[in-house]
């Protein structure tokens, strides 16, 4: 293990660009921006031998959940039980190739390489350097788009749908993706960014002088946003990881606008038009995303009622305000209230994705709801445009520089000063 890790360290906060110094942390603790509380480095037992277990049996509780029946459904003496392979195989047969391939991208692949690249990055396996760069690069690019726990919430939300047709039952698969979904995110929790790069490759900063407590920008050094190296700020490819930089991300307001003014176009039509579509007896139901919401209500499912409701009506158009206003904000058009505005930031980054519920809700129900002439659920072309949506807010809030919000009290602090 690198010495290194346990030296007290310069450390540029990737959200407020406060430099700082890390102590040196015991096991179980964890380094915190003094300014805006975002974590800057945690500190595990065994940090090596941990990720691995977790993610060695992240990997045998998915493959166990995609050889068995997932869940099952009998109504009216009719049965029928799916497994999660075949849930990308309907979608298919109905058409739609393009859900198919996020459920298998953001429940099925990308969590499955994001563990091998803890397994194979931790037990330092014998490859390249640039190999190992680019598993590092894709552990930490792709984390959040790993979406199995949104999935299997998905699935708790669709047996309450179904428990009012017919009976519901887990098959044997259901209980190791449950262990999949707790083993992956303990050991995403147990891998520390700084951490892994030292063992990668130790380097030490090529930045001699520092100024602890004031910001990178007014001291003309950044940190790589990929291993945290703290870099001049003219210098724009990192030597370790030789990833590209600048001191702000470019243009970062102006892409956030335009993927949100896009996301806004797509959210009308995705409310408008049909997400599920329901077949039974002779009878055709299309049902909206706030139609979905009243049946339940109606039905006295009023807790599932309220998850939809928040995260696919709520959830969505907040997160398009909040961005909005923090753009605002940046452009010094309100009060200069960084750390409410940085809490409004972390917020709308941890429940973007959870809006996908609805998603994988409509792709239980396809897949499960297939009786024939009794009853038949097929998705509908309004989902499609609401997992867009959902996309496409994630990429707006990841083009923000939160960073922006805390340069505006700097001058503030600058030009009161200069007052003085």
């Amino acid at each position: 293990m690198c010495s290194a890790v346990h030296k007290t360290r310069y450390v540029l906060c990737p959200h407020c660009d406060l430099l700082t110094t890390l102590p040196v942390l015991k096991d179980g603790q964890k380094g915190i921006c003094p300014r805006c509380k975002n974590t800057l480095m945690s500190r595990w037992d065994n940090p090596r031998l941990q990720p691995v277990v977790f993610a060695i049996s992240a990997l045998i509780m998915l493959v166990l959940a995609n050889l068995f029946p997932f869940v099952n459904m009998k109504v009216s003496g009719l049965g029928n039980q799916i497994s999660l392979p075949v849930i990308p195989q309907v979608m298919v047969v109905d058409h739609f190739s393009f859900l198919a391939f996020l459920f298998l991208l953001f429940v099925q692949v990308i969590p499955t390489l994001c563990m091998a690249s803890i397994i194979l990055l931790c037990l330092q396996v014998h490859m390249s350097f640039r190999t190992r760069a680019f598993l590092a690069k894709t552990l930490f690019a792709l984390r959040a788009w790993g979406m199995a726990e949104i999935f299997l919430a998905g699935v708790l939300v669709s047996f309450v749908k179904l428990m009012a047709y017919g009976d519901i039952g887990v098959g044997l698969s259901f209980l190791p993706f449950c262990l999949f979904c707790i083993l992956q995110q303990r050991a995403f929790q147990c891998i520390d960014r700084r951490w892994l790069w030292d063992n990668i490759m130790p380097m030490d900063s090529p930045v001699t002088s520092f100024k602890i407590g004031t910001s990178g920008l007014s001291q003309n050094i950044r940190a790589c946003p990929c291993c945290t190296l703290i870099l001049p700020a003219g210098q724009p490819v990192c030597p370790r990881c030789r990833t590209r930089g600048r001191p702000r991300r470019r243009h970062s307001l102006q892409w956030t606008m335009a993927l949100l003014i896009t996301s806004l176009l797509l959210y009308i039509p995705a409310n408008i038009l049909p997400i599920m579509i329901t077949e039974g007896l002779g009878s055709r139901l299309n049902s909206t995303i706030i139609a979905g919401v009243i049946l339940l209500w109606d039905d006295g499912s009023y807790p599932v009622a309220l998850v939809i409701f928040i995260a696919s009506i709520m959830v969505p158009v907040l997160k398009m305000i909040a961005l909005c206003w923090l753009c605002w904000e940046t452009k010094g058009k309100g009060k200069a209230d960084s750390e409410r505005m940085h809490t409004i930031y972390e917020m709308v980054e941890f429940v973007g994705r959870w809006s996908m519920i609805d998603v994988f809700v409509i792709a239980v129900l396809s897949g499960l709801v297939r009786m024939g002439q009794l009853m038949s659920i097929r998705p509908g072309i309004g989902v499609v445009l609401f997992a867009m949506v959902v996309m496409i807010t994630m990429v707006a809030a990841h083009t923000f520089d939160p960073r922006l919000l805390w340069d505006r009290v700097e001058k503030n602090m600058q030009k009161e000063s200069s007052v003085d």
